[in-house]
């Protein structure tokens, strides 16, 4: 088990999250996959890969998935009408339980809380609050959006891409990713490691400390 993090230094967490859902239109979206990795900011983890959180949704009989995650996710869609796959319910409970260990037992003050950090992270973060309640009540109000530096490094550097399906260059800017990574953008714990190897990257080119 990791060591507990000082309690003002909480905030110095990210909690990096990425999920797969079943639509695009958030209203009617429910979580397929959920995939968390903890860091500091200096992107080391707070835990060995073999403890990443990584679970796969129970879907309902009847749930309706949008015709692209049909047509794109099929090992996701597998494991979640398997035996495997874990009631919503149940994943918010342990991943409460995961913060509690791993970083420290929930704040009052919210500005001493981990913050939640990822590509498009508001997105996740809508869904996070309609089903993670137990989860989203031990965040940071802040989000990390790793999407809002790659906007301005293409758009407004006009660099180059961070090519998310290089399995190299992931493990080059987030050499503590997982052994287990096996190119396969559209998993949520393939995506949450090429993030966190994304802002690593942004940040060697743009010279951030």
């Amino acid at each position: 088990m990791s060591e507990t993090i000082n309690e003002r230094e909480k905030s110095a967490s990210y909690v990096w999250f990425d999920a797969e859902f079943t639509s695009l239109d958030l209203d009617e979206a429910r979580f397929l996959q959920v995939a968390v990795v903890l860091t500091d900011p200096q992107l080391k983890r707070f835990v060995p890969e073999d403890d990443d959180f990584n679970v796969f949704a129970k879907l309902a009989r009847r749930q309706k998935v949008s015709d692209w995650v049909e047509e794109n996710l099929g090992d996701c869609l597998a494991h979640c009408r398997s035996n495997k796959a874990v009631e919503i319910e149940e994943i918010d409970e342990r991943l409460a339980a995961y913060l509690d260990e791993h970083i420290a037992p929930p704040s009052d003050e919210e500005k001493f809380r981990p913050v939640l950090a990822g590509n498009s992270i508001h997105n996740d973060w809508f869904l996070v609050r309609k089903f993670l309640p137990k989860f989203a009540s031990r965040l940071h109000y802040r989000l990390l959006d790793v999407t809002a530096l790659k906007l301005e490094w293409e758009h407004w550097f006009v660099g180059e891409a961070f090519d998310k399906e290089n399995i190299a260059l992931i493990k080059q800017y987030f050499p503590a990713s997982s052994s287990a990574l096996d190119g396969r953008p559209h998993d949520a714990y393939y995506d949450v490691h090429a993030s966190i190897a994304e802002l690593s990257y942004y940040r060697s080119q743009l010279r951030i400390r």
